[in-house]
């Protein structure tokens, strides 16, 4: 089992990343916001007007903001208001470039540190009650003074923005509209699936928080239990992310019928797609999903810094739409759209299920495999925000010679080449029976594209933890893999590589510990590939 040393050890190589990650967004978004110097009075009139305020938070604390207002208010009129709280680390200046584009289009603009970053007072509360009362009480603030309407509020946000706005949909509703691009909607699914602590997405969060921050003793607590693998907390580490989950709040959130609109990446190493997925379908109000290539927050980054980016643009129409009551047409389209990792295409859906509603291909695992635990084969989901980067921008995905993978610590099962290309589209589903040899234990399986050289292509992958389990005592398991969007060109064929070490997760498997994949007669072990209709 992974010891809090190692946890720690990862987490310390991580803060030097997230250090370098928050000063350098902080300095690049007013580089990017910056505007020549207006040739006349008239052109700089014709500017979005930019103040900074202290921003009353709640408990009595102080909230570092700016307000942007349209240019030329005119007294006595009212805008549809926006509020932006910022990203995990980020400080205020995060959203300038964006929030002066929506000041552009006539909106009052109002963006603030959350609590406990940066000059912000409080303490980090991961998106706790005290986040989600900062949002009213921001509103509060700028009803009182900003030219905002009381009637047409908005929220917004990247990442932990986007997760304390969909909380506080489920408590203030004055919320007409969310903007929620990689965010989380349940927080136990995003860094614990599959009873798996997801070892550098906490061990950075961890990180940024105390370099940039100040976390909490709760906080300092939950991390510690979860880093250091403490089971015996391990109820109350979930009852305090689902505290913290807007999943735990739908009721409340369709009651107060906000617009919900939710973005995110197909390779988001600290929230990934399923969880999104789910919360998407539990929604009664209008709403609607995107999934792109890239990872945490690439697929909206650029946007940050003034570039064209297709998920600012559907917010913008979001917030046109259901703001100022726009007819632009957003609200007639498929609300399901997603951009294979691929193709430049999008495809529209009309909800999540019909995005593999072209039937499911199964591959039987028929072969019983037996590994050894505690060595890295070599097959891997990468490394945290870098890997999918690159497979955004580069199709490059992480990739392992198949032939090559020592059996004695993989387990390798392959489908027949394909005659035709197969389009990936969904969740892919495990179903296999387990044998160990203790009663602890970890596995994570990925889906290989697999060349004629030999040469896999990761499709998706995740991970899975037992405890307590009868050693040599066999035990099914379903097991989802992160949702993707993938095409398997015409003479590959899938490998699903199943191994017991991967970077980006703690494992729990004890010394000497092996584990046999089987396929019983009665109970045929196999792999469900939801495929795109042709």
């Amino acid at each position: 089992m992974q010891r809090t040393t190692t946890a720690a050890a990862v987490a310390a190589l991580l803060a030097a990343a997230a250090l370098g990650l928050a000063p350098h967004q902080a300095q690049a978004a007013p580089a990017a916001a910056a505007a020549p110097a207006p040739a006349s009075a008239n052109a700089q009139a014709a500017s979005p007007e930019l103040r900074f305020h202290d921003i009353p938070g709640s408990g009595g604390i102080t909230l570092k903001g700016n307000v942007v207002t349209p240019a030329g208010a005119e007294p006595g009129r009212t805008y549809p208001l926006i509020v932006l709280p910022t990203s995990w680390g980020l400080p205020q200046i995060e959203y300038v470039v964006q929030a002066r584009k929506l000041a552009d289009a006539g909106y009052v603009v109002v963006s603030y540190t959350s609590r406990g970053f940066w000059l912000s007072g409080g303490q980090i509360e991961v998106a706790g009650p005290p986040d989600v009362a900062d949002v009213s009480a921001v509103i509060d603030w700028a009803l009182a003074h900003t030219p905002a309407d009381p009637g047409r509020i908005g929220l917004g946000g990247v990442s932990y923005g986007a997760g304390i706005s969909l909380m506080a949909s489920a408590h203030d509703s004055r919320i007409k509209a969310v903007v929620a691009m990689s965010g989380w909607a349940d927080l136990i699914e995003s860094i614990y699936s599959g009873r798996t602590q997801h070892l550098q997405a906490a061990g950075m969060l961890g990180a940024a928080g105390y370099l940039t921050g100040r976390p909490g003793t709760e906080l300092q607590r939950i991390l510690g239990d979860f880093l250091g693998s403490k089971l015996e907390n391990e109820q109350a580490m979930i009852d305090w992310g689902r505290t913290r989950s807007p999943a735990a709040q739908l009721d409340r959130i369709n009651a107060n019928g906000a617009a919900v609109f939710l973005g995110n990446a197909w390779g988001d190493t600290i929230f990934p797609p399923n969880q999104y997925a789910k919360f998407y379908e539990g929604l009664t109000g209008p709403k609607r999903l995107e999934f792109r290539p890239g990872d945490h927050a690439t697929a909206e980054g650029t946007g940050l810094l003034g570039l064209p980016n297709d998920t600012w643009t559907s917010a913008h129409r979001w917030f046109d739409r259901y703001l100022k009551d726009e007819r632009n047409g957003i609200d007639t389209e498929a609300p399901v759209q997603i951009k294979s990792r691929s193709d430049a295409g999008y495809e529209g859906y009309a909800d999540w299920r019909a995005v593999g509603a072209g039937g499911t291909e199964r591959l039987a695992l028929a072969d019983s495999e037996r590994v050894y635990a505690n060595v890295d084969s070599g097959a891997n989901g990468g490394i945290l925000l870098l890997t999918n980067l690159l497979d955004q921008f580069l199709k490059t995905p992480p990739a392992v010679s198949v032939p090559l993978l020592p059996r004695a610590f993989a387990a390798v099962w392959q489908s027949e080449r394909y005659a035709e290309a197969r389009r990936v589209r969904g969740t892919v589903r495990l179903h296999t029976t387990v044998t160990p040899t203790k009663g602890d234990g970890t596995f994570v399986a990925y889906l290989y594209d697999v060349g004629p050289l030999g040469v896999g292509k990761l499709v998706s992958n995740a991970p899975y933890t037992f405890h307590g389990k009868t050693p040599n005592q066999s035990f099914g398991v379903d097991l989802e893999l992160f949702s993707t969007a993938y095409d398997v060109p015409a003479g590959h064929r899938l490998a699903l590589v199943v191994d017991t070490v991967d970077p980006l997760y703690i494992e729990h498997n004890p010394s000497g510990a092996q584990l046999t994949f089987s396929s019983p007669r009665t109970d045929p072990s196999y792999v469900s590939v939801p495929l795109r209709e042709q």
